[in-house]
Protein backbone atom coordinates (compact mmCIF):
# COMPACT_ATOMS: atom_id res chain seq x y z
CA UNK A 1 0.00 0.00 0.00
CA UNK A 2 1.42 3.18 -0.92
CA UNK A 3 2.10 5.96 1.94
CA UNK A 4 0.16 8.98 2.42
CA UNK A 5 2.65 11.16 1.19
CA UNK A 6 3.35 9.00 -2.13
CA UNK A 7 -0.56 9.71 -2.74
CA UNK A 8 -0.31 12.99 -2.93
CA UNK A 9 2.90 13.71 -4.83
CA UNK A 10 1.50 15.34 -6.99
CA UNK A 11 -0.85 18.32 -4.80
CA UNK A 12 2.38 18.34 -2.14
CA UNK A 13 4.92 19.10 -5.31
CA UNK A 14 2.77 21.20 -7.17
CA UNK A 15 2.09 23.26 -3.81
CA UNK A 16 5.48 23.22 -2.12
CA UNK A 17 7.09 24.31 -6.05
CA UNK A 18 4.87 27.37 -6.44
CA UNK A 19 5.18 28.47 -2.75
CA UNK A 20 8.82 28.18 -3.54
CA UNK A 21 9.07 30.29 -6.25
CA UNK A 22 6.69 32.99 -4.77
CA UNK A 23 8.68 33.30 -1.98
CA UNK A 24 12.02 34.03 -4.32
CA UNK A 25 9.64 36.98 -5.72
CA UNK A 26 8.79 38.37 -2.49
CA UNK A 27 12.36 37.94 -1.36
CA UNK A 28 13.31 39.84 -4.70
CA UNK A 29 10.61 42.33 -4.24
CA UNK A 30 11.56 42.97 -0.65
CA UNK A 31 15.49 43.61 -1.00
CA UNK A 32 16.09 47.65 -1.50
CA UNK A 33 18.95 47.54 -3.60
CA UNK A 34 19.36 51.52 -2.70
CA UNK A 35 19.65 50.71 0.83
CA UNK A 36 23.10 49.57 2.02
CA UNK A 37 23.62 45.82 3.22
CA UNK A 38 22.96 46.39 7.15
CA UNK A 39 20.02 48.29 6.38
CA UNK A 40 18.62 46.28 4.17
CA UNK A 41 19.06 43.53 6.69
CA UNK A 42 16.92 45.47 9.35
CA UNK A 43 13.36 46.02 6.86
CA UNK A 44 10.81 44.02 8.06
CA UNK A 45 9.70 42.97 4.82
CA UNK A 46 12.76 41.58 3.79
CA UNK A 47 13.57 40.00 7.27
CA UNK A 48 10.05 38.55 7.06
CA UNK A 49 10.30 37.13 3.38
CA UNK A 50 13.37 36.10 4.02
CA UNK A 51 12.62 33.64 6.87
CA UNK A 52 9.53 32.12 5.21
CA UNK A 53 12.30 31.30 2.31
CA UNK A 54 13.29 28.85 4.80
CA UNK A 55 10.05 27.70 5.73
CA UNK A 56 9.06 26.84 1.91
CA UNK A 57 12.35 25.22 1.69
CA UNK A 58 11.18 22.51 3.71
CA UNK A 59 7.83 22.20 1.49
CA UNK A 60 10.59 21.82 -1.37
CA UNK A 61 11.82 18.48 1.06
CA UNK A 62 8.71 17.20 1.92
CA UNK A 63 7.81 17.48 -1.98
CA UNK A 64 10.64 15.65 -2.82
CA UNK A 65 10.55 12.72 -0.59
CA UNK A 66 7.16 12.32 -1.59
CA UNK A 67 8.03 12.36 -5.76
CA UNK A 68 10.45 9.62 -4.44
CA UNK A 69 8.47 7.53 -2.34
CA UNK A 70 6.12 7.80 -5.55
CA UNK A 71 8.14 5.72 -7.72
CA UNK A 72 10.86 4.00 -5.53
CA UNK A 73 9.69 0.67 -6.70
CA UNK A 74 10.63 0.87 -9.61
CA UNK A 75 13.58 3.52 -10.13
CA UNK A 76 16.10 1.07 -8.24
CA UNK A 77 19.54 2.23 -7.02
CA UNK A 78 20.14 5.11 -9.58
CA UNK A 79 16.48 6.47 -8.21
CA UNK A 80 17.83 6.60 -4.93
CA UNK A 81 21.29 7.79 -5.52
CA UNK A 82 19.27 10.87 -7.45
CA UNK A 83 16.91 11.17 -4.64
CA UNK A 84 19.77 11.43 -1.73
CA UNK A 85 22.13 13.83 -4.11
CA UNK A 86 19.11 16.30 -3.91
CA UNK A 87 17.77 15.67 -0.55
CA UNK A 88 21.22 16.39 1.01
CA UNK A 89 22.11 19.01 -1.06
CA UNK A 90 18.47 21.14 -0.25
CA UNK A 91 19.25 20.17 3.38
CA UNK A 92 22.16 21.68 3.57
CA UNK A 93 21.20 24.81 1.48
CA UNK A 94 18.45 25.00 4.15
CA UNK A 95 20.21 25.32 6.56
CA UNK A 96 22.32 28.10 5.24
CA UNK A 97 18.56 29.98 4.99
CA UNK A 98 17.89 29.78 8.23
CA UNK A 99 21.22 31.76 9.10
CA UNK A 100 20.00 33.96 7.12
CA UNK A 101 16.27 34.06 7.59
CA UNK A 102 16.89 34.19 11.32
CA UNK A 103 20.34 34.64 12.62
CA UNK A 104 21.68 37.13 10.20
CA UNK A 105 19.58 39.85 10.84
CA UNK A 106 20.40 39.90 14.95
CA UNK A 107 23.92 39.49 14.16
CA UNK A 108 22.89 42.86 11.91
CA UNK A 109 21.48 44.84 15.64
CA UNK A 110 24.36 43.67 18.06
CA UNK A 111 27.52 42.61 15.95
CA UNK A 112 27.09 44.74 12.22
CA UNK A 113 30.60 44.35 11.69
CA UNK A 114 30.36 40.51 11.52
CA UNK A 115 28.22 40.96 8.47
CA UNK A 116 30.43 43.24 6.45
CA UNK A 117 33.59 41.27 7.61
CA UNK A 118 32.05 38.57 5.16
CA UNK A 119 32.81 34.82 6.07
CA UNK A 120 36.05 33.25 6.33
CA UNK A 121 37.46 29.71 7.31
CA UNK A 122 34.20 27.21 7.98
CA UNK A 123 31.98 29.77 7.78
CA UNK A 124 32.84 30.14 4.14
CA UNK A 125 33.70 26.68 3.43
CA UNK A 126 30.55 25.59 5.05
CA UNK A 127 28.65 28.48 2.47
CA UNK A 128 30.26 27.07 0.04
CA UNK A 129 29.39 23.50 0.87
CA UNK A 130 25.22 24.23 0.62
CA UNK A 131 25.50 26.44 -2.84
CA UNK A 132 27.75 23.51 -4.40
CA UNK A 133 25.73 20.54 -2.88
CA UNK A 134 22.34 22.26 -3.77
CA UNK A 135 23.39 22.87 -7.40
CA UNK A 136 24.57 19.06 -7.55
CA UNK A 137 21.91 17.66 -5.91
CA UNK A 138 18.86 18.54 -8.23
CA UNK A 139 21.28 18.23 -11.61
CA UNK A 140 21.76 14.34 -10.23
CA UNK A 141 18.31 14.03 -9.35
CA UNK A 142 17.08 15.38 -12.74
CA UNK A 143 19.58 13.44 -14.78
CA UNK A 144 18.39 10.68 -12.40
CA UNK A 145 14.99 10.65 -12.61
CA UNK A 146 15.40 11.47 -16.14
CA UNK A 147 17.11 8.37 -16.69
CA UNK A 148 14.78 5.48 -14.66
CA UNK A 149 11.98 6.97 -15.68
CA UNK A 150 10.51 8.49 -12.42
CA UNK A 151 9.59 11.42 -14.31
CA UNK A 152 9.16 12.66 -18.73
CA UNK A 153 12.91 14.13 -20.06
CA UNK A 154 11.20 17.54 -20.01
CA UNK A 155 11.41 17.44 -16.01
CA UNK A 156 14.98 15.81 -16.45
CA UNK A 157 16.03 18.83 -18.20
CA UNK A 158 14.16 21.61 -16.34
CA UNK A 159 15.57 19.92 -12.70
CA UNK A 160 19.38 20.18 -14.49
CA UNK A 161 18.82 23.98 -15.62
CA UNK A 162 17.40 24.44 -12.38
CA UNK A 163 19.88 23.22 -10.65
CA UNK A 164 22.54 24.81 -12.62
CA UNK A 165 20.87 28.48 -11.53
CA UNK A 166 20.44 27.01 -8.44
CA UNK A 167 24.21 27.11 -7.45
CA UNK A 168 22.99 30.90 -6.30
CA UNK A 169 19.87 29.54 -4.97
CA UNK A 170 20.72 32.06 -1.70
CA UNK A 171 20.01 35.25 -3.58
CA UNK A 172 16.75 36.06 -5.62
CA UNK A 173 15.59 35.31 -8.23
CA UNK A 174 18.01 31.90 -8.35
CA UNK A 175 15.83 29.81 -6.29
CA UNK A 176 12.53 30.15 -8.50
CA UNK A 177 13.62 27.95 -11.52
CA UNK A 178 13.66 24.94 -8.86
CA UNK A 179 10.36 25.82 -7.85
CA UNK A 180 8.69 26.25 -11.28
CA UNK A 181 10.38 22.72 -11.97
CA UNK A 182 8.84 21.02 -8.90
CA UNK A 183 5.21 22.62 -9.60
CA UNK A 184 5.66 21.58 -13.05
CA UNK A 185 6.54 18.38 -12.05
CA UNK A 186 3.55 17.92 -9.60
CA UNK A 187 1.04 18.91 -12.08
CA UNK A 188 2.52 16.24 -14.51
CA UNK A 189 1.79 13.75 -11.37
CA UNK A 190 -0.80 15.42 -10.77
CA UNK A 191 -3.21 15.75 -14.05
CA UNK A 192 -1.11 12.85 -16.30
CA UNK A 193 -0.38 9.54 -16.78
CA UNK A 194 2.71 8.33 -14.93
CA UNK A 195 2.05 4.82 -14.88
CA UNK A 196 2.25 4.50 -18.96
CA UNK A 197 6.06 4.72 -17.95
CA UNK A 198 7.92 1.45 -18.23
CA UNK A 199 10.17 0.15 -15.25
CA UNK A 200 13.35 1.27 -15.34
CA UNK A 201 15.87 -1.37 -15.74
Amino acid sequence: MSSPLASAAGPIALVAGLAFAAMDVARLLTADRSLDRIDMMRQTPFVVANALYWVVFVGLVLALVSVYLRYAARTGGLGAVGFCFALVGTLDMAGNMWFDGFAAPWIADVAPGAILAGGSGMLAVGGLSSYVLFALGWMVFGMAGWRTRMFPAWAGIAFIVAGVLGFNAGLPPYGIPIGLAMAALGWWIWHGTPHRWPSAR
